[in-house]
């Protein structure tokens, strides 16, 4: 057998997958939107009145803190879903399948953070190495759901499994690097409140939302007082939550609520986070800051460095025979998820704010890095795909197939 090519993927892709694909296209429009809404407002004549209301406390906090360390905790506990499922009855459900995506993964993180640590070590801004690092699921799906059938459905499970082990190292980059200072009572209370959780779930087998919701909102304000970034209960709480291996079981918990939370995630909190980090004051001479270490590394990190990461380490995981490709993938498909890959946005903007807490011209030009290496990548995968995408004659596209008792049927018409 050809080290390169495993058999075709033995299954559809799920409902839930379908369900999180297509509010990802339309969640990446959105988005598109409310980041030039922001950028027009904060650079116009209303523009201070804009950002002040950004800062207006609320409940001791600004909106801005309510939006980063709340809302998005519910981005962060959609995401553990997705892990979850990827883990229980997903790409990474089988090891053999998992590892091409983890390494990827591990590419994307790697390689882009050396290339920023390389030109900031030992300056003020080498804190923003975890930056590049991430992936934005909803923007690099969005532009991959605009190329339909172009490309083969096996390179929207393999971006999808590669962005989600992506954020889950930025997650632990977040968790381990840019912790406040620590209180560990209140981290211990957090502990406890996830250990009882889980003791809901795998001994009482409580199978109802609601007391985990409740907890979950408990562990998040544990979480936020312990110093450690709040969002993380989100994902904590995401594989608290019972989870069913079945496929689609309406009956799972974890399953309902990830049906709950798509669309308001794609339409309501990741825009209105947008909204709140993308007021970017355009002053004249911007271009200059481009050319500091900092930009430079953000943008070098997600155009060149993500690519050349996870192209890299899949050849290198293949050569050495610890994995393999899906058989209607090719390298170019690889290169191609490696660019959409650079598309930083939510987690990039994200992490700059914990990175250079109460330095905002140093924020402002991370942001303008971020957008500009976001674009440009976005762009050029979308072309690269586009053009060199297109599945070879012959290829089998699990998305199109129905398999029964692991046959492959007739493909489906229309």
């Amino acid at each position: 057998m050809n080290p390169l090519s495993s058999p075709t993927v033995s299954k559809t892709l799920s409902k839930s997958f379908k369900e999180f694909f297509a509010s990802s296209k339309a969640g990446g429009i959105v988005l598109i939107f409310c980041t030039l809404v922001s950028l027009v407002l904060a650079n116009s004549a209303v523009g201070a009145d804009y950002l002040a209301f950004w800062h207006l406390k609320l409940a001791g906090m600004s909106v801005e803190h309510w939006i980063n360390d709340a809302l998005m905790a519910i981005f962060f506990l959609l995401i553990g879903l997705e892990l979850e499922r990827e883990l229980y009855n997903g790409e990474l459900s089988n090891f053999k399948n998992a590892l091409l995506p983890i390494v990827a993964a591990v590419g994307g993180i790697c390689v882009p953070a050396l290339i920023h640590f390389g030109l900031n070590n030992g300056s003020p801004t080498q804190a923003g190495i975890g930056i590049p690092m991430a992936t934005d699921i909803a923007f690099a799906l969005g532009v991959l759901a605009l190329l339909g059938s172009r490309v083969p459905a096996s390179l929207k499970i393999f971006l999808t499994a590669l962005a989600v082990m992506d954020d889950l190292g930025a997650i632990i980059v977040i968790a381990v690097f840019y912790t406040a200072q620590l209180s560990v009572p209140y981290l211990l209370g957090a502990v406890a409140m996830f250990g009882l959780l889980l003791f809901m779930n795998r001994f009482l087998r409580v199978m109802a939302l609601a007391p985990y919701l409740l907890g979950g909102a408990i562990m998040w304000f544990l979480m936020l007082k312990s110093g450690v970034h709040a969002t993380i209960a989100g994902v904590l709480l995401a594989f608290a939550i019972p989870f069913s291996a079945k496929q689609d079981d309406q009956d799972s918990p974890s399953h309902r609520l990830e049906h709950i939370l798509h669309k308001p995630v794609a339409f309501i909190i990741l825009p209105i986070f947008a909204l709140a980090n993308t007021g970017i004051i355009i002053a004249s001479g911007w271009t200059g800051d481009l050319a500091s270490a900092n930009s430079l590394g953000i943008l070098a990190g997600l155009v060149i460095g993500k690519p050349l990461g996870i192209t890299l380490f899949c050849l290198a995981a293949v050569t050495l025979g610890i994995c393999r490709l899906p058989l209607d993938l090719a390298w170019r498909h690889v290169f191609g998820a490696g660019l959409l890959g650079g598309i930083g946005f939510t987690m990039s903007i994200f992490i700059t704010n914990l990175a250079f807490v109460g330095q905002a011209e140093v924020v402002n030009a991370s942001k303008m890095a971020i957008l500009l290496a976001s674009l440009v990548a976005g762009v050029i995968g979308f072309t690269w795909l586009k053009i060199f995408g297109k599945p070879q004659a012959g290829d089998s596209d699990p998305d199109t197939l129905d398999f029964e008792d692991g046959q492959p049927a007739s493909p489906a018409k229309g």
